[in-house]
């Protein structure tokens, strides 16, 4: 590198983006990401761990403990700004929007706090603050402007998240997120089509419509079967090979959707449908608009309609309440349902909900021993349920970042079509991630199925090409700024925070 390069590099500021809570915080961190990187930052190296002239925090309000646990990262990171002169730090999200002012006074060596509602003022309040000499404080109230409007910088080059609507009309007791997200506000289906079909073009081969309660989709435009439309138009555009949604409400689960699930074939045989709790009595405490008599309905119905359908589910153990009839409510309908996999979460209280407040708290040691018992229960499931999977030839996307152990084993992984988690043989061939390859399940585990054998097809695709063209394109420019090459990940499949915003 000659002497002007090296001026150049070092001139090149640097970003960390700290993420926290549900799939929505997510995609929204690639916004930020993408709006920095439009304002000339650079993503700093994977172990950064604060080095880096902007580190933001995505925050999360449902998490227990989510503000000691921010602090404590701030507070790691005070010594640091003290260190390096011009350093700055955003604190946006749920706790920001719910917080506010509170930020700054406990720690005032931030610069920014930004809400959910006005990601895309970021590098504004950046260049504000640092102009200022002063801490930039700006919540709004409502939305400013659907997020996907704004610069992306995507995880995957081969799949992506795209969110089709914003907030959540529900006021179940033991969630804040429609208070600090809002009520629905939906995007229109031209302009959610259009995305799709711009990143399809772009080698993108797999998308997860993303929404707090997605399949209540269209509630705010005045159509009660959007979102069935809307899965059948993404079956009609060429080159996408896989669409998931995450996550949608038993209330608002028609048979419009099921039918456009089984009748649409890149709409996956997947479904999360988060239960909460089996229990009637728990399940109107918690506002929940549904019974287990629905709820196991509609399982029932998919089933008929799509055999192989992968069914997952959020548990909640020991809600305000709860009695060991309920509880035994809840393993009932975990036993009829025979979910793939369940995410199982202990109660514990989120201020400013409802829940947080009623009487009859569970005791932990009680919650605890619950909550061991339906994960036990749900193990046992899921093994069987894996193993009725042996024998079987599946289509397996590949993907990167799924499989820690696979340079030990000699392995790669990557997803079935129901969105198992499939380790298989390297073949002797290049495999790219977003190749697709096929082969035989040999082995089930809990959480994971094993493809022992030789691989029986590889196909190449734009989706690899686009992997392959991006990696190219983050090693010239990591070499350029000597940084590290940034991780290209995929979006998790499921839900990707215990306790996040997502569990609907």
């Amino acid at each position: 590198m000659s002497s002007s390069d090296r001026s150049q590099a070092v001139d090149v500021k640097t970003y960390e983006v700290r993420t926290y809570g549900c799939q929505m915080n997510v995609h929204d961190s690639e916004r930020l990401s993408g709006l920095l990187e439009d304002a000339g930052y650079v993503r700093a190296p994977e172990d950064a761990n604060g080095d880096a002239d902007v580190v933001v925090f995505n925050t999360c309000a449902v998490r227990e403990n989510a503000d000691n646990k921010l602090y404590g990262n701030l507070g790691h990171l005070a010594p640091m700004k003290t260190k390096r002169p011009g350093m700055q730090i955003a604190v946006g999200g749920c706790l920001a929007q719910k917080d506010r002012d509170t930020i700054v006074k406990r720690a005032p060596w931030v610069d920014v706090v930004f809400g959910t509602h006005n990601i895309g003022k970021l590098p504004v309040l950046l260049e504000r603050a640092r102009v200022q000499e002063e801490a930039q404080v700006e919540i709004a109230e409502s939305l400013e402007a659907f997020p996907s409007t704004l610069p992306t910088r995507r995880e995957s080059a081969y799949a992506a998240w795209v969110s089709i609507s914003v907030g959540c009309n529900n006021t179940c007791t033991f969630c804040i997120v429609p208070a600090l997200r809002g009520k629905e506000k939906d995007r229109r289906p031209g302009d959610i089509l259009a995305e799709v079909e711009a990143l399809v073009a772009e080698g993108v081969s797999e998308i997860t419509l993303l929404g707090q309660n997605v399949n209540a989709y269209g509630s705010d435009i005045g159509d009660r079967e959007a979102f069935s439309k809307l899965l059948r138009a993404c079956g009609a555009i060429e080159g996408l090979e896989r669409v998931r949604f995450t996550s949608p409400h038993p209330r608002d689960f028609t048979d419009d959707v099921i039918a456009a699930m089984a009748e649409t074939p890149n709409v996956m045989p997947q479904l999360h449908m988060p239960l909460q709790s089996g229990s009637d009595t728990v399940l109107k405490a918690m506002r929940r608009s549904y019974r287990q008599e629905r709820y196991l309905g509609i399982i029932e119905k998919v089933r008929a309609a799509i055999p192989h359908a992968a069914i997952t589910t959020d548990i909640i153990v020991g809600f305000p309440g709860e009695t060991e009839e309920d509880f035994e409510q809840t393993l009932h309908v975990v036993r009829e349902a025979r979910f793939a996999q369940a995410f199982t979460f202990q109660y514990s209280k989120r201020p400013g909900t409802p829940a947080a407040t009623m009487e009859n708290q569970i005791p932990k040691e009680v919650v605890q021993a619950r909550y061991e018992r339906l994960v036990a229960l749900q193990e046992e499931i899921s093994w069987d349920e894996n193993k009725k999977q042996i024998g079987r030839t599946v289509d397996l996307m590949v993907a990167e970042g799924e499989g820690r152990k696979d340079g030990a084993t000699h392995r790669l992984s990557g997803r079935a079509p129901d969105n198992r988690l499939v380790h298989f043989t390297k073949p002797e061939q290049e495999v790219r991630p977003g190749d697709v390859v096929t082969v035989e399940i040999t082995y089930a585990a809990p959480h994971h199925l094993l493809a022992e054998g030789a691989v029986l097809n590889v196909r190449r695709t734009r989706a690899g090409d686009a992997w392959e063209k991006r990696n190219a394109a983050e090693a010239t420019k990591a070499a350029g700024v000597m940084l590290g090459l940034p991780k290209v990940g995929v979006p998790e499949p499921l839900p990707a925070a215990a306790g996040g915003c997502a569990i609907d």
